[in-house]
């Protein structure tokens, strides 16, 4: 008996491509909708292209990041025979998902309005850069940029810097596809459905957070710390006799731990967070001579076992190796139609009764 999905006998048309969209119907796809990915002839995706790496059969590993549990046909929208089998499909799906630059759908008779007329209950997610109304390209770095997130991440005294992965893209994929869900659970209650717009930037400065909620409540500005934090000391990475160590200290209760742990004098100044916030740099001279002492991977074990937050920086093999080791299994492989095995990062959400499934490998090109 085949495992009950949250979303089983949704149908999804998505005619997204690269991250952000990719990325949210994937989402859908692992708690059961099906997901139909609507390709350029001969092309397809543009991430089929962005490599390397690629895997053992020459596939871009950027492209089968996002999209498992997709099937994939090739259309030519550009032609009358393509929209009308873009139609077709359409005429059977619940929700159609698109990032194209504003305006194209609606060219091709392919918008929210001119589907929604003979199919009301359709939900439609548009994913834009700027809005729907502004056609400057959506690439995450350029949004990192004009959001304000590089000025924010760095070095204080270096150049602004964007995060390691696209994040902006994520993050925008994530909204989208909690907008895709409460749209569905309108529907649901009123057979109505309707359009959904997401943008990067608005993505990006709602996830800006904190950061955000400093300047519109109280006109602060923030600039580039490096890795400490505005409002929490300490809250950064620290040197030590061998490799660096992340601290994460977010209470007082923590901090009392870390200060037996570290040795540290009884100094008035770092007794409350405020306080230490204001004399991080005397703070941060007395960490960094404490830890001196110890390899980081010692200081960890120690503050650890006192319940203080502390780390090492891992590489990407080291976090999925620490994954592993507190059997949050963080991967699963997933069968290819020619017998090979593509081993992906998992859905992070578990559910009881309906957790997601993977049940097709990222589709090849048809």
């Amino acid at each position: 008996m085949s495992q009950p999905s949250a979303l089983q006998d949704l149908v999804i048309v998505d005619f997204s491509r690269v991250l952000a969209g990719p990325l949210a119907t994937m989402v859908l796809a692992d708690l059961g909708a099906e997901v139909i990915k609507v390709e350029r002839p001969g092309v397809g995706d543009d991430t089929r292209h962005w490599g390397p790496p690629f895997d053992e059969r020459g596939e871009a590993t950027y492209f089968q990041s996002v999209n498992r549990n997709k099937s994939s046909v090739a259309i030519d929208l550009g032609t009358d025979a393509g929209r009308a089998e873009a139609r077709a499909l359409i005429a059977r799906a619940d929700v159609v998902v698109e990032n194209f630059r504003p305006g194209l759908m609606e060219s091709l008779g392919l918008d929210y309005m001119s589907l929604a007329a003979g199919k009301p209950e359709l939900v439609y997610a548009s994913i834009t850069g700027f809005g729907p109304e502004v056609t400057l390209p959506g690439y995450d770095l350029l949004v990192q940029a004009v959001g304000g997130l590089m000025s924010i991440t760095g070095a204080a005294e270096g150049e602004p810097q964007k995060a390691g992965v696209a994040l902006v893209d994520v993050i925008t994929g994530l909204f989208a596809a909690v907008g895709i869900l409460a749209a569905l659970r309108h529907r649901e209650r009123t057979g109505e459905g309707q359009l959904v717009e997401v943008d990067l930037l608005s993505s990006l400065l709602a996830a800006l957070v904190n950061q955000g909620s400093a300047y519109t409540l109280a006109g602060s500005v923030a600039g580039r710390m490096g890795n400490a934090h505005p409002s929490i000391a300490p809250y950064e990475l620290y040197p030590t006799a061998d490799g660096d160590l992340v601290l994460a200290v977010g209470n007082d209760k923590q901090f009392a731990a870390l200060r037996t742990v570290a040795g540290l004098e009884q100094d008035d100044r770092f007794n409350t967070n405020k306080s230490r916030v204001e004399h991080r740099e005397a703070l941060r001279d007395a960490l960094v001579a404490a830890f001196a002492r110890r390899p980081a991977v010692d200081w960890v074990e120690l503050l650890s076992a006192a319940s203080v937050p502390a780390g090492v920086v891992n590489d990407v093999a080291g976090a999925f190796a620490f994954a592993e080791s507190l059997g949050l299994a963080p991967t699963v492989e997933i069968a290819r139609e020619d017998g090979s095995t593509a081993r992906l990062t998992r859905n992070p959400i578990n559910m009881t009764a309906t957790p997601p499934t993977y049940r097709t490998a990222p589709p090849d090109l048809p």
